[in-house]
Protein backbone atom coordinates (compact mmCIF):
# COMPACT_ATOMS: atom_id res chain seq x y z
CA UNK A 1 0.00 0.00 0.00
CA UNK A 2 2.35 2.23 0.83
CA UNK A 3 4.31 1.70 -2.82
CA UNK A 4 1.19 2.36 -4.32
CA UNK A 5 0.78 5.47 -2.44
CA UNK A 6 3.97 6.96 -3.15
CA UNK A 7 3.72 5.98 -6.91
CA UNK A 8 0.29 7.69 -7.16
CA UNK A 9 1.43 10.76 -5.33
CA UNK A 10 4.92 10.63 -7.67
CA UNK A 11 2.45 10.60 -10.75
CA UNK A 12 0.36 13.34 -9.25
CA UNK A 13 3.73 15.61 -8.80
CA UNK A 14 5.02 14.78 -12.24
CA UNK A 15 1.69 15.27 -14.03
CA UNK A 16 2.11 19.26 -12.09
CA UNK A 17 5.46 19.77 -13.03
CA UNK A 18 3.91 18.72 -16.61
CA UNK A 19 1.29 21.73 -16.72
CA UNK A 20 3.59 24.09 -14.98
CA UNK A 21 3.80 27.64 -16.31
CA UNK A 22 8.04 27.40 -17.22
CA UNK A 23 7.00 23.83 -19.04
CA UNK A 24 3.82 25.06 -20.83
CA UNK A 25 4.09 25.60 -24.55
CA UNK A 26 5.27 28.98 -25.87
CA UNK A 27 2.39 31.05 -26.27
CA UNK A 28 2.30 31.85 -30.24
CA UNK A 29 2.23 35.27 -30.99
CA UNK A 30 1.25 36.57 -34.35
CA UNK A 31 2.50 40.23 -34.97
CA UNK A 32 1.79 42.93 -37.84
CA UNK A 33 4.11 45.73 -38.46
CA UNK A 34 2.62 48.76 -39.61
CA UNK A 35 4.89 48.82 -42.95
CA UNK A 36 7.53 47.39 -45.00
CA UNK A 37 10.53 46.04 -42.93
CA UNK A 38 12.92 49.48 -42.17
CA UNK A 39 15.50 50.33 -39.54
CA UNK A 40 12.70 51.56 -37.28
CA UNK A 41 11.52 47.83 -37.16
CA UNK A 42 14.61 46.48 -35.85
CA UNK A 43 13.73 45.80 -32.19
CA UNK A 44 11.36 43.48 -32.63
CA UNK A 45 13.60 41.06 -34.98
CA UNK A 46 16.18 41.82 -32.01
CA UNK A 47 14.04 40.72 -29.46
CA UNK A 48 13.22 37.44 -31.95
CA UNK A 49 17.00 37.04 -32.79
CA UNK A 50 18.06 37.58 -29.15
CA UNK A 51 15.90 35.09 -28.06
CA UNK A 52 13.89 37.73 -25.30
CA UNK A 53 10.53 36.40 -26.94
CA UNK A 54 11.70 32.99 -26.55
CA UNK A 55 12.29 33.75 -22.60
CA UNK A 56 9.40 35.22 -21.75
CA UNK A 57 7.66 32.04 -22.99
CA UNK A 58 6.59 33.71 -26.72
CA UNK A 59 6.32 32.16 -30.10
CA UNK A 60 6.34 35.27 -32.27
CA UNK A 61 6.20 35.33 -35.71
CA UNK A 62 6.01 38.98 -37.50
CA UNK A 63 4.98 40.23 -40.45
CA UNK A 64 5.26 42.80 -42.59
CA UNK A 65 2.23 45.39 -42.64
CA UNK A 66 0.64 47.65 -45.25
CA UNK A 67 -0.32 50.81 -43.17
CA UNK A 68 -0.48 51.85 -39.11
CA UNK A 69 -4.10 51.99 -39.79
CA UNK A 70 -4.44 48.62 -41.40
CA UNK A 71 -2.62 47.17 -38.29
CA UNK A 72 -6.08 47.75 -36.35
CA UNK A 73 -8.29 46.31 -38.70
CA UNK A 74 -5.38 43.13 -39.66
CA UNK A 75 -6.19 42.41 -35.43
CA UNK A 76 -9.92 42.93 -35.44
CA UNK A 77 -10.00 40.00 -37.64
CA UNK A 78 -8.75 37.69 -36.07
CA UNK A 79 -5.60 37.08 -38.03
CA UNK A 80 -2.96 38.98 -36.13
CA UNK A 81 -2.86 39.01 -32.12
CA UNK A 82 -0.79 41.88 -31.67
CA UNK A 83 0.94 44.65 -33.61
CA UNK A 84 2.93 47.81 -34.21
CA UNK A 85 -0.12 50.58 -35.13
CA UNK A 86 -1.86 54.16 -34.93
CA UNK A 87 -3.70 54.81 -31.40
CA UNK A 88 -5.98 56.88 -33.86
CA UNK A 89 -7.14 54.02 -35.70
CA UNK A 90 -7.61 52.71 -32.55
CA UNK A 91 -9.75 55.24 -31.14
CA UNK A 92 -12.01 55.14 -34.20
CA UNK A 93 -12.79 51.83 -34.33
CA UNK A 94 -13.36 51.52 -30.33
CA UNK A 95 -16.48 53.94 -31.10
CA UNK A 96 -18.52 51.54 -33.45
CA UNK A 97 -16.71 48.22 -32.38
CA UNK A 98 -15.92 48.66 -28.90
CA UNK A 99 -15.56 44.74 -28.62
CA UNK A 100 -13.45 43.66 -31.38
CA UNK A 101 -11.04 46.86 -31.69
CA UNK A 102 -7.64 46.42 -29.94
CA UNK A 103 -6.25 48.15 -27.08
CA UNK A 104 -2.84 50.24 -26.81
CA UNK A 105 -0.56 49.06 -24.28
CA UNK A 106 2.74 50.49 -25.07
CA UNK A 107 3.28 54.11 -26.77
CA UNK A 108 6.35 54.02 -29.00
CA UNK A 109 5.54 57.13 -31.28
CA UNK A 110 5.02 59.79 -28.51
CA UNK A 111 5.71 62.38 -30.83
CA UNK A 112 3.45 61.71 -34.38
CA UNK A 113 5.25 61.21 -37.40
CA UNK A 114 2.08 62.81 -39.26
CA UNK A 115 2.40 65.35 -41.92
CA UNK A 116 2.50 66.44 -45.29
CA UNK A 117 4.94 67.20 -48.03
CA UNK A 118 5.51 69.03 -51.01
CA UNK A 119 8.20 71.07 -53.01
CA UNK A 120 9.85 73.40 -51.61
CA UNK A 121 8.99 75.56 -54.26
CA UNK A 122 4.75 74.86 -54.51
CA UNK A 123 2.21 77.07 -53.86
CA UNK A 124 1.02 75.01 -50.80
CA UNK A 125 2.48 76.74 -47.82
CA UNK A 126 -0.31 75.63 -45.74
CA UNK A 127 -3.46 73.20 -45.16
CA UNK A 128 -5.85 75.61 -46.99
CA UNK A 129 -3.44 75.56 -50.09
CA UNK A 130 -4.83 72.29 -50.53
CA UNK A 131 -8.15 73.13 -52.08
CA UNK A 132 -8.38 72.05 -55.58
CA UNK A 133 -4.78 70.30 -55.52
CA UNK A 134 -3.67 66.49 -55.86
CA UNK A 135 -2.58 64.63 -53.24
CA UNK A 136 -1.48 61.33 -53.04
CA UNK A 137 -1.71 58.53 -50.52
CA UNK A 138 -1.65 55.04 -50.04
CA UNK A 139 -5.09 53.96 -48.63
CA UNK A 140 -4.06 52.26 -45.43
CA UNK A 141 -2.02 54.96 -44.13
CA UNK A 142 -2.78 56.96 -40.86
CA UNK A 143 -1.71 60.15 -42.57
CA UNK A 144 -4.35 59.84 -44.59
CA UNK A 145 -7.29 58.31 -41.79
CA UNK A 146 -6.66 61.32 -40.23
CA UNK A 147 -6.66 63.55 -43.35
CA UNK A 148 -10.10 64.70 -42.93
CA UNK A 149 -9.64 65.91 -39.26
CA UNK A 150 -6.51 67.83 -40.05
CA UNK A 151 -8.71 69.48 -43.23
CA UNK A 152 -11.91 70.06 -40.36
CA UNK A 153 -9.32 71.68 -38.08
CA UNK A 154 -8.25 74.54 -40.71
CA UNK A 155 -11.37 75.27 -42.48
CA UNK A 156 -10.75 73.66 -45.44
CA UNK A 157 -13.69 71.52 -47.53
CA UNK A 158 -11.93 68.22 -47.59
CA UNK A 159 -14.18 67.58 -50.51
CA UNK A 160 -11.90 70.11 -52.44
CA UNK A 161 -8.82 68.00 -52.49
CA UNK A 162 -8.38 65.55 -55.21
CA UNK A 163 -7.22 62.35 -53.63
CA UNK A 164 -5.06 59.88 -55.79
CA UNK A 165 -4.30 56.42 -54.08
CA UNK A 166 -0.41 55.20 -54.93
CA UNK A 167 0.92 52.54 -53.49
CA UNK A 168 3.59 53.04 -50.25
CA UNK A 169 6.92 52.93 -52.06
CA UNK A 170 5.62 55.20 -55.18
CA UNK A 171 4.44 58.40 -52.90
CA UNK A 172 8.06 60.22 -52.86
CA UNK A 173 8.21 59.73 -56.97
CA UNK A 174 4.93 60.65 -57.92
CA UNK A 175 5.67 64.08 -55.97
CA UNK A 176 8.87 64.74 -57.70
CA UNK A 177 7.25 63.78 -61.01
CA UNK A 178 4.53 66.15 -60.69
CA UNK A 179 1.70 63.85 -60.56
CA UNK A 180 0.27 64.96 -57.44
CA UNK A 181 1.05 68.18 -55.56
CA UNK A 182 1.32 67.32 -51.93
CA UNK A 183 1.98 63.30 -50.22
CA UNK A 184 0.34 62.41 -46.86
CA UNK A 185 2.96 60.73 -45.46
CA UNK A 186 5.17 59.28 -42.11
CA UNK A 187 7.82 61.78 -41.41
CA UNK A 188 10.08 58.78 -40.25
CA UNK A 189 9.68 57.28 -43.62
CA UNK A 190 9.37 59.99 -46.15
CA UNK A 191 12.62 61.45 -44.44
CA UNK A 192 15.04 58.62 -45.15
CA UNK A 193 12.93 57.79 -48.80
CA UNK A 194 14.49 61.37 -50.04
CA UNK A 195 17.82 60.89 -48.28
CA UNK A 196 18.09 57.73 -50.21
CA UNK A 197 17.55 59.87 -53.26
CA UNK A 198 19.84 61.88 -52.66
CA UNK A 199 17.64 65.07 -51.56
CA UNK A 200 17.80 67.75 -49.30
CA UNK A 201 14.70 66.63 -47.05
CA UNK A 202 14.96 70.15 -45.26
CA UNK A 203 15.80 72.06 -48.09
CA UNK A 204 14.45 70.77 -50.70
CA UNK A 205 10.58 70.21 -49.60
CA UNK A 206 8.63 72.00 -47.53
CA UNK A 207 6.99 69.93 -43.85
CA UNK A 208 3.31 70.35 -42.88
CA UNK A 209 3.30 68.85 -39.82
CA UNK A 210 -0.08 67.76 -38.74
CA UNK A 211 1.18 68.69 -34.88
CA UNK A 212 1.83 72.34 -36.15
CA UNK A 213 -1.36 72.77 -37.80
CA UNK A 214 -3.32 72.22 -34.77
CA UNK A 215 -3.79 68.32 -34.06
CA UNK A 216 -1.30 67.17 -31.38
CA UNK A 217 -1.94 63.48 -31.32
CA UNK A 218 0.01 60.54 -30.22
CA UNK A 219 0.63 57.87 -33.06
CA UNK A 220 2.21 54.39 -33.14
CA UNK A 221 2.51 52.46 -30.59
CA UNK A 222 2.42 48.36 -29.42
CA UNK A 223 -1.52 47.08 -29.42
CA UNK A 224 -3.14 43.72 -28.66
CA UNK A 225 -6.30 41.67 -29.53
CA UNK A 226 -8.58 42.02 -26.25
CA UNK A 227 -8.55 38.45 -26.67
CA UNK A 228 -5.17 37.90 -25.52
CA UNK A 229 -4.87 40.82 -23.25
CA UNK A 230 -7.76 39.09 -21.02
CA UNK A 231 -7.13 35.44 -21.75
CA UNK A 232 -2.94 35.50 -21.86
CA UNK A 233 -2.15 38.61 -19.74
CA UNK A 234 1.22 37.53 -18.44
CA UNK A 235 2.18 36.89 -22.39
CA UNK A 236 1.32 41.18 -23.59
CA UNK A 237 3.88 41.47 -20.41
CA UNK A 238 6.44 39.52 -21.62
CA UNK A 239 5.80 40.55 -24.98
CA UNK A 240 6.47 44.45 -23.73
CA UNK A 241 9.65 43.24 -21.75
CA UNK A 242 11.20 41.76 -24.68
CA UNK A 243 10.00 44.56 -26.56
CA UNK A 244 11.08 47.44 -24.18
CA UNK A 245 14.27 45.79 -24.00
CA UNK A 246 14.97 45.50 -27.06
CA UNK A 247 14.32 48.92 -27.77
CA UNK A 248 16.61 50.37 -25.32
CA UNK A 249 19.56 47.90 -26.93
CA UNK A 250 19.12 48.77 -30.55
CA UNK A 251 19.32 52.80 -29.90
CA UNK A 252 22.54 51.44 -28.33
CA UNK A 253 23.88 49.92 -30.63
CA UNK A 254 22.50 50.76 -34.06
CA UNK A 255 25.40 48.90 -36.40
CA UNK A 256 24.54 45.67 -34.56
CA UNK A 257 21.01 46.21 -35.00
CA UNK A 258 21.05 46.82 -38.69
CA UNK A 259 23.58 44.11 -39.41
CA UNK A 260 20.90 42.03 -37.82
CA UNK A 261 18.45 43.58 -40.20
CA UNK A 262 20.42 43.21 -42.98
CA UNK A 263 20.73 39.41 -42.64
CA UNK A 264 17.36 39.18 -42.80
CA UNK A 265 16.57 41.45 -45.57
CA UNK A 266 19.79 41.87 -47.79
CA UNK A 267 18.20 44.44 -50.03
CA UNK A 268 17.82 47.29 -47.27
CA UNK A 269 20.58 49.83 -47.64
CA UNK A 270 22.37 49.21 -44.31
CA UNK A 271 23.50 53.06 -44.49
CA UNK A 272 19.69 54.55 -45.00
CA UNK A 273 18.34 52.27 -42.32
CA UNK A 274 20.87 53.54 -39.50
CA UNK A 275 19.86 56.40 -39.84
CA UNK A 276 16.37 56.06 -40.01
CA UNK A 277 16.75 54.17 -36.72
CA UNK A 278 18.55 56.94 -34.76
CA UNK A 279 15.95 60.04 -36.67
CA UNK A 280 13.21 58.37 -35.36
CA UNK A 281 14.09 57.85 -31.44
CA UNK A 282 15.19 61.26 -31.55
CA UNK A 283 12.80 62.84 -33.18
CA UNK A 284 9.89 60.88 -32.10
CA UNK A 285 9.75 58.80 -29.26
CA UNK A 286 13.12 60.36 -27.03
CA UNK A 287 10.77 63.24 -26.07
CA UNK A 288 10.67 65.55 -22.70
CA UNK A 289 7.01 63.58 -21.94
CA UNK A 290 8.83 60.19 -22.36
CA UNK A 291 11.44 60.96 -20.18
CA UNK A 292 9.24 62.06 -17.84
CA UNK A 293 6.71 58.89 -17.60
CA UNK A 294 9.63 56.32 -19.16
CA UNK A 295 8.96 54.95 -22.40
CA UNK A 296 5.93 53.04 -23.42
CA UNK A 297 3.65 55.39 -21.45
CA UNK A 298 1.29 58.60 -21.92
CA UNK A 299 -0.64 61.45 -20.38
CA UNK A 300 -3.98 60.49 -19.52
CA UNK A 301 -4.73 64.03 -20.51
CA UNK A 302 -3.40 64.27 -23.36
CA UNK A 303 -5.12 60.97 -24.51
CA UNK A 304 -8.45 62.78 -23.58
CA UNK A 305 -8.55 65.67 -25.59
CA UNK A 306 -6.84 63.37 -28.39
CA UNK A 307 -10.23 61.08 -28.16
CA UNK A 308 -11.84 64.38 -27.84
CA UNK A 309 -10.40 65.77 -31.25
CA UNK A 310 -11.08 62.68 -33.39
CA UNK A 311 -14.59 61.63 -31.68
CA UNK A 312 -15.68 65.30 -33.15
CA UNK A 313 -13.82 65.68 -36.45
CA UNK A 314 -14.84 62.35 -37.23
CA UNK A 315 -18.46 62.61 -35.72
CA UNK A 316 -17.89 59.09 -34.09
CA UNK A 317 -21.21 57.78 -32.59
CA UNK A 318 -19.81 57.80 -29.26
CA UNK A 319 -16.60 58.84 -27.85
CA UNK A 320 -14.49 56.30 -25.82
CA UNK A 321 -13.33 56.02 -22.77
CA UNK A 322 -9.23 56.36 -22.30
CA UNK A 323 -9.27 52.56 -21.02
CA UNK A 324 -10.95 51.62 -23.88
CA UNK A 325 -7.75 52.76 -25.84
CA UNK A 326 -4.77 52.01 -23.91
CA UNK A 327 -4.05 50.16 -21.09
CA UNK A 328 -0.98 50.39 -18.75
CA UNK A 329 -1.08 47.52 -16.79
CA UNK A 330 0.90 45.56 -19.34
CA UNK A 331 3.49 48.15 -18.97
CA UNK A 332 7.28 47.11 -17.25
CA UNK A 333 8.46 48.86 -14.32
CA UNK A 334 8.93 52.52 -15.29
CA UNK A 335 12.84 52.17 -13.37
CA UNK A 336 13.22 49.77 -16.91
CA UNK A 337 11.71 52.42 -19.31
CA UNK A 338 14.14 55.33 -18.76
CA UNK A 339 14.86 56.29 -22.29
CA UNK A 340 18.66 55.95 -23.16
CA UNK A 341 20.78 58.87 -24.30
CA UNK A 342 22.18 58.55 -27.82
CA UNK A 343 25.15 60.52 -29.18
CA UNK A 344 24.25 63.29 -31.16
Amino acid sequence: MRRLFYGALAAVLAGAAALSPAQAAPVKIRFTLDWKLQGLHAWYYWAQEKGYFAAENLDVTIDQGEGSAATVTRIMSGVYDAGFGDINAVIQNAATRPAETPIMVYMIYNKAPFALLTKADSPIKSVKDLAGTKLGTPPGGASFKLLPMLAKANGLDYGSIAITQVAPNLQEQMLLQGQVNTIAIFSATSYMNLVALKLDPDKDFRWIFYSDAGIDLYSNGIMVSQALAKEKPEAVKGLLRAINRSIKETVENPDAAIAMLAAKEPLINKDIEKRRLIYVYKSLIDTPEARQLGLGDISDTRLETAITLISEAFELPKKPAPGQVFDRAFLPPKADRVPPQVAP
